[in-house]
């Protein structure tokens, strides 16, 4: 089997192994844990081991309890907890370009668990525990699919690694991301419950601030979001002819396979890997809040339209953000190079 079909099938059997297990169980965010093996999954390297597992727990439990914290505050102290959460959301995008997941995790404590437990302060805890629980199955779904895909001995190690990045461009890029993640956070404390989907769309979106400029960021996030609503229709169609976990498991491990060809390269695409992930990302995001939706009694098709309205509206204002902010520094960048007249 070639190095990219190898990739394919062990991204999206992990993905799709992760959320069978993960539903199974019967968690109360269980589409926590398939993206979280998706995001994973995507780097081509060996799974971490069991002291890996608990060191990485321990830092989630950290960065994810700031969240709690920040609560009492918010409630006594906005504005103090207002410029926290700023500071968090700046630091977690200082520390994605080497730390992807410390970086999200920072972000999702900061934001996602602060909005819920001022919402429901059992309910904060809750997506805590979810946090850690879908992590630690995503690391043993990938411990179960890896053996069965191995990566090649000596690619990770004949891998160039990546540059090391301008230390004022990577500022510039925190300042983008935090501006991104903040405006939805704030719109989040007033009804938490509509816009906690929200806050993980933009959580992404502001990790890939890094890279993405606003010449193409239009394309990327709208275009991405859009398709990822057209693959859920198809996926909610296929789910509703059979209903169970075990197609819910085969749906997904599709819908991996299709995704991952086209990030490694399998099947010729006009747009970039990252295009790619999020189209997974938000198609992950879409679809496990209206399996929730049907074992709580609402109208799926009503809260599935309200957070795809939501998820357009975050990409706008992050295309909108971009632009706006690259043009004031082009402009800026441009007075200092002109001459000074004589």
């Amino acid at each position: 089997m070639s190095i990219s079909a190898r990739r394919i099938f062990r991204l999206a059997l992990t993905t799709a192994l992760a959320l069978a297990l993960a539903y199974a169980l019967g968690g109360p965010f269980a589409f926590l844990a398939p993206l979280f093996a998706f995001i994973l999954t995507l780097k081509p390297a060996p799974p971490m081991g069991a002291k890996g597992l608990l060191i990485l727990v321990a830092v989630i439990m950290l960065t994810t309890g700031i969240g709690l914290l920040l609560v009492p505050m918010l409630l006594h102290y906005p504005l103090t907890a207002l410029l926290l959460a700023a500071l968090g959301l700046y630091v977690s995008a200082l520390l994605t370009p080497r730390q992807a997941i410390l970086g999200l995790f920072i972000a999702m404590g900061v934001t996602l668990i602060s909005a819920a437990g001022l919402y429901n302060f059992t309910l904060g805890k809750a997506l805590l525990e979810s946090l850690v629980g879908g992590m630690i199955i995503a690391i043993i779904c990938q411990w179960l699919v890896y053996p069965f895909f191995p990566e090649p001995p000596g690619t990770g190690s004949a891998a160039p690694g990546p540059p090391s990045p301008d230390p004022v461009e990577t500022r510039w890029i925190a300042i983008r991301s935090t501006l991104i993640i903040l405006p939805v956070y704030l719109m989040a404390l007033n009804n938490p419950s509509l816009f906690m989907a929200a806050i993980m769309k933009s959580a992404s979106l502001g990790q890939q601030a890094s890279e993405l400029d606003a010449a193409h960021a239009g394309r990327e996030l709208l275009g991405s979001t859009f398709l990822a609503a057209v693959f859920a229709v198809f996926f909610w169609l296929g789910l509703s002819i059979l209903p169970n976990l075990w197609m819910f498991f085969l749906w997904t491990l599709l819908f991996g396979i299709y995704v991952g060809a086209k990030i490694y390269g399998t099947l010729s695409t006009r747009f970039s890997a990252s295009f790619w992930v999020n189209v997974m990302t938000t198609l992950l995001i879409l679809i496990g809040p209206a399996v929730g939706d049907v074992s709580t009694g609402k109208d799926v098709y009503m809260a599935s339209f309200q957070r795809l309205s939501l998820y357009v509206f975050v990409s706008l204002y992050a295309w909108w953000t971009l632009s706006m902010l690259d043009a004031w520094r082009h402009r800026r960048l441009n007075r200092h190079l002109q001459p000074e007249p004589t």
